[in-house]
């Protein structure tokens, strides 16, 4: 277990201590997967929380309100992440929760915050996080849903209409595989070849070798994330496919190019954020200012660039901030009534507009196609 808080709201803690004047707060959790499997979506997503609190301390709070923050690292434990939930519930007091880097741990989370009335924002991409509508629980990531129509819409443009799926047995990779069967039809793709893969699996070559045999198939589709679409991609590459292959927004980081190695990993297409490709937006691109300004905060305050995950979190402190603001209150109901009715907020993944019938409140025009060239990402569309 790891709990953390701002060396910003350390101090002025003890400030308070030291002069006996009482500081108002807005007590604020997360459990993440900083450690573990899941690290890679977890660790960006603990030092945006961090830092982002740290410069609303910083510059006054919200209205004039320090935030309190309490964050654990569940390490990709779904077990962990319901007794961390709980803690931050019953212990820790908090107004509010952002969290479950994965899917299996925003499920625990979320029956947590549903159970004991605490908004919460999910930085998981599952659609069945928010469909059906839960009260108290939104997410900032798009769908795997989503993801699987903007791969097919791709597919069709280039007249790619038979495929082969190869897909991870994790709750990402399982999710994405059912939602791309269901609207694979409507998107007129026929998928001819089914493969899975497991999370500890070190070589997909059987499955794709079958994929590859199979008579018909115009491009390979990884629903996934983790090491196993590095893997797959390597294997693809070694196997000498000469068709295209997809992966998804669950890869969407200069990591995934790294661990599955720039050479093998050229052309490969997949649906990401604005985040990955900063330096190509134009100055006049709703999301340039929001993804400049966080990049470069992200680059001064820990020396690396940021990803996709931790601009879902970006986007959730900013929701919640928000949320506080317009809600001049404290209170969880008042705060999940105020973040149901955003509208028009500006973030790194997309704009959010939520309502009782959303609690996403992104479309495909969130989605960036992109595809790797030369080690790095460029935009198709």
């Amino acid at each position: 277990m790891r709990s953390r808080t701002t060396t910003a709201l350390a101090t002025l803690a003890a400030l308070a201590t030291l002069t006996g004047a009482a500081q108002a707060e807005i007590r604020l959790g997360a459990s993440v997967s900083a450690t573990g499997p899941a690290a890679f979506l977890g660790d960006p997503e603990a030092k945006t929380i961090e830092m982002m609190v740290e410069q609303i301390n910083a510059s006054g709070g919200i209205n004039g309100e320090e935030i309190a923050l309490t964050l654990y690292d569940d390490g990709g434990d779904p077990n962990k992440a319901r007794t961390f939930a709980t803690r931050l519930v019953e212990d820790d007091e908090v107004v509010a929760i952002i969290g479950g880097s994965t899917t299996g741990t925003t499920m625990s989370i979320l029956s947590v915050a549903e159970a004991e009335g605490i908004p919460f924002i999910s930085l998981a991409g599952a659609i069945s996080i928010i469909d059906p509508v839960r009260e108290y629980v939104f997410k900032t990531p798009h769908t795997d849903r989503m993801a699987c129509e903007k791969i097919f819409a791709d597919m069709a443009a280039q007249d790619i209409t038979r495929i082969g799926m190869i897909s991870g047995t994790d709750g990402f990779g399982a999710s994405m595989q059912a939602q791309c069967k269901e609207v694979a039809g409507a998107q007129g793709i026929e998928i001819l070849a089914d493969e899975t893969y497991g999370p500890q699996d070190a070589d997909m070559t059987p499955q794709l070798t079958r994929i590859r045999n199979t008579e018909g198939v115009q491009a390979v589709l990884n629903p996934g994330f983790g090491q196993g679409p590095a893997i797959v991609t390597r294997n693809v590459a070694q196997l000498g496919f000469e068709i295209p292959l997809y992966q998804s927004h669950g890869v969407a980081s200069d990591a995934f190019i790294e661990l599955a190695g720039a050479e093998a990993a050229e052309g490969v297409r997949l649906p990401g954020t604005a985040l990955l490709i900063a330096d190509l937006l134009a100055e006049d691109d709703p999301q340039y200012q929001v993804v400049t300004d966080y990049t470069a905060a992200y680059r001064e305050a820990y020396g690396t660039a940021t990803s996709t995950f931790g601009g879902y979190a970006h986007d959730a402190v900013a929701l919640i901030v928000d949320a506080v603001t317009r809600a001049g209150s404290t209170d969880p109901d008042d705060i999940r009534d105020a973040l149901e009715t955003t509208e028009g907020l500006v973030g790194t993944t997309g704009t959010y507009t939520f309502s009782a019938e959303d609690h996403l409140g992104l479309d495909l025009s969130a989605f960036r196609m992109l595809e790797i060239r030369d080690g790095g990402w460029s935009a198709v569309d």
